[in-house]
């Protein structure tokens, strides 16, 4: 087979095992799995052309990053809907996360401070505070409408929104690290990281790939507690006035 030909057949065979599983146990995500598998190869035909321009007129690095978090920020906030003002909580959340980070590690001198290093560097970032800042909102919303009568009890006795609603907010922030903290355990036993393998092949030596990647991992666990600390704290409020919507 050709390299077109064989990729065609395992995406055939793959996408065919992804809606025949999700069918068999009703999870009812064949169509976004679906959307979201075009989406990707349109993305991917895209964002390579993008990049290239990017590295090669640095200016418009901010403007590149600053598209990526707001897409991130949607992505996450959509899965709160109609929560008023969970757009900004996510948006938020994924600012301070990333830009504490990126400062810490280009005021450093950790990484140079040009578009070949900057962009990838905190596109991973971006890309795992998103991941978190999901995460904890839809585990805190998920717990709240569980506990929804512990809270009210906790109203009753006059405590705040805010209050009524903290130590769910704790757990969901927690929860929220559990896949960052495992890959950053696992890593190089369960885990290759992109990074890492690209860095090898690309000529590196193992020294070098290791302090890469040990740099985003530390960057991604910081960010994305951040993330999911800030995020919690950003929707508690709301979450303790009013009882949140069911995703389903």
């Amino acid at each position: 087979m050709s390299g077109f030909t064989s990729l065609a057949a395992a995406t055939t065979i793959l996408v065919t095992l992804l809606l025949l599983v999700g069918w068999l146990g009703r999870l009812r995500q064949g169509r976004d799995a679906i959307v979201v598998l075009v989406r990707a190869v349109v993305q991917l035909s895209v964002v390579g052309v993008v990049i290239r321009l990017v590295i090669v007129t640095p200016q418009l690095s901010p403007v590149y990053l600053l598209l990526m978090t707001g897409v991130a920020a949607w992505t996450s906030s959509r899965r709160l809907r109609p929560l008023p003002g969970v757009f900004r909580s996510a948006l938020g959340a994924i600012v301070a996360a990333a830009s504490v980070v990126t400062i810490v590690v280009f005021a450093t001198g950790a990484l140079p401070r040009d578009a070949r290093d900057l962009v990838p560097f905190v596109a991973q970032i971006i890309g795992g505070s998103m991941t978190a800042t999901t995460l904890a909102a839809v585990r805190m919303r998920d717990d709240v409408l569980a506990g929804w009568e512990l809270v009210e009890a906790a109203l009753a006795i006059g405590a705040r929104p805010r209050q009524a609603v903290a130590d769910i907010a704790r757990h969901a922030a927690a929860a929220a690290l559990v896949p960052a903290l495992d890959q950053t355990r696992n890593v190089g036993l369960v885990v290759l990281p992109g990074a890492y393998v690209g860095l090898l092949l690309a000529g590196a030596s193992p020294a070098q790939a290791g302090r890469l990647q040990f740099l985003v991992l530390i960057g991604l666990l910081v960010a994305e507690t951040i993330a999911a600390v800030v995020v919690t704290g950003l929707l508690a409020e709301s979450f303790g006035r009013r009882k949140p919507v069911s995703a389903r």
